[in-house]
């Protein structure tokens, strides 16, 4: 029987079709494959397909090798080279389903090399995800990874389709197995994995997973929207101290957070009552400027906070020699923290970091984590950002402390360039 080889502008022109799919496009193999012989009544329907998906004329293409398909008696290999001829014009038409069909094909008969068989299924994989077919792009896609696939990127895809194919547990160890591995290299995760382990978390009722998700979306991703729901879930955390509240405000006025009248007032009113006037006016005039403060119904109120808060600035000043005094001779370092932050809301940085530290080295302190968190803001504030997070990492209470803490290092980082 007569052979007929496929001329090299046939191959050619096949691995132009590949072109739509990147994954197919291994040039040598189809001419190794192509180039087997076929009998001439086929061989000249597939070249014939090539040179018309040359012009892009992906129907007649089609149509020549479903000519071919007629033809009775074909070979292992003649079934094999149309069907890489069908997938290369199906990958450049748009033909999913075809290409779905061809895929398989071909996987079917194993007459692919080690590197080819996994582009090959990565095709295949990629096309049960395009048609929606998750329970088969999952498993190719497992099966991609089982057989030695290194492409990372598709894990996602992968996650995604064992999610929407009603896996969802799966799916879930997959993303915490990936967020483990960043972890253990030092690399930033995924986003995709990130906020489907956030969503998941959420649904559970994993309210420390959901935080540390949204965290990390903000640390590494710089997905500042997040931070409303981050700082929002803190309060509700089980152990968090109502005490840290003027600090938790503090962080949402450094974010953005801090918008509306109400939250003006209330961040006001706590600075001056805890001994941060020159705080609270600041604060108050941020809102006068926005707009929130000193209009509408209740100026008059907020004018009368801004005298309160000038008044007790002014009463403070006074007494700052007497305050001073007492806070030295107090048998723990409480006092002189305190004053010392008062004095870095004043702007007074030096004066007032060299006290908080000064109150931190003395023994007795009831609560020294919310001193060491107001050093690091401290050193922020004073433009001393590497000092500044290493004073925040030193903060370990479990009560939120440590939490502004650690968020306070993420604004830092995204800040502070």
């Amino acid at each position: 029987m007569k052979q007929f080889r496929l001329s090299r502008l046939a191959v050619l022109v096949a691995a132009i079709g590949f072109a739509a799919a990147p994954e197919l496009s291994n040039i040598a193999a189809n001419t190794a494959y192509a180039e087997e012989a076929m009998r001439p009544e086929i061989g000249k329907l597939v070249q014939s397909a090539g040179e018309l998906l040359k012009s892009k004329k992906y129907k007649d293409a089609m149509s020549k090798l479903h000519d071919a398909d007629g033809i009775s008696g074909k070979t292992a290999n003649e079934n094999f080279t149309i069907e890489r001829m069908r997938l290369s014009i199906a990958s450049q038409s748009g033909d999913n389903d075809a290409v779905i069909r061809s895929a398989e094909a071909i996987l079917a008969a194993n007459k692919l090399s080690g590197k080819e068989q996994l582009l090959m299924i990565q095709t295949l994989a990629n096309a049960y995800y395009k048609a929606g077919n998750y329970p088969k792009a999952s498993a190719a896609y497992g099966r991609y990874f089982s057989e030695g696939g290194t492409d990372g990127s598709l894990r996602q895809y992968m996650i995604y389709a064992m999610s929407q194919g009603g896996d969802s547990a799966r799916a879930m160890k997959e993303v915490q197995a990936d967020l483990a591995a960043d972890e253990k290299a030092g690399r930033a995760p995924s986003l995709a994995n990130l906020e489907f382990y956030s969503n998941a978390a959420l649904k559970q009722k994993d309210m420390v997973g959901y935080s540390s998700a949204l965290e990390k979306m903000i640390a590494y991703h710089g997905k500042k929207e997040y931070w409303v729901n981050l700082l929002n879930n803190l309060e509700r955390k089980p152990g968090y101290s109502e005490r840290l509240t003027l600090d938790l405000y503090r962080l949402k006025l450094a974010v953005g957070q801090v918008t509306k009248t109400s939250d003006f007032m209330e961040i006001s009113k706590l600075a001056v009552l805890a001994g941060y006037p020159a705080e609270a006016l600041k604060i108050i005039e941020t809102g006068y400027k926005s707009g929130a403060l000193g209009t509408g119904a209740e100026a008059e109120r907020h004018n009368r906070l801004r005298e309160m808060a000038k008044r007790t600035l002014d009463e403070n000043t006074k007494a700052q020699a007497a305050n001073e005094a007492d806070a030295n001779t107090s048998k723990d370092g409480t006092a002189l923290a305190n004053l010392g932050y008062a004095y870095v809301t004043a702007a007074q940085y030096d004066k007032g970091i060299a006290m908080i530290e000064q109150g931190i080295s003395k023994d007795g302190m009831k609560f020294e984590d919310d001193a060491k968190l107001h050093l690091g803001m401290a050193y922020l504030q004073a433009g001393k950002k590497s000092a500044g997070i290493k004073a925040l990492k030193a903060v370990q209470g479990k009560d939120g402390t440590a939490d502004l803490a650690r968020y306070w290092i993420v604004y830092a980082n995204q800040s502070m360039k």
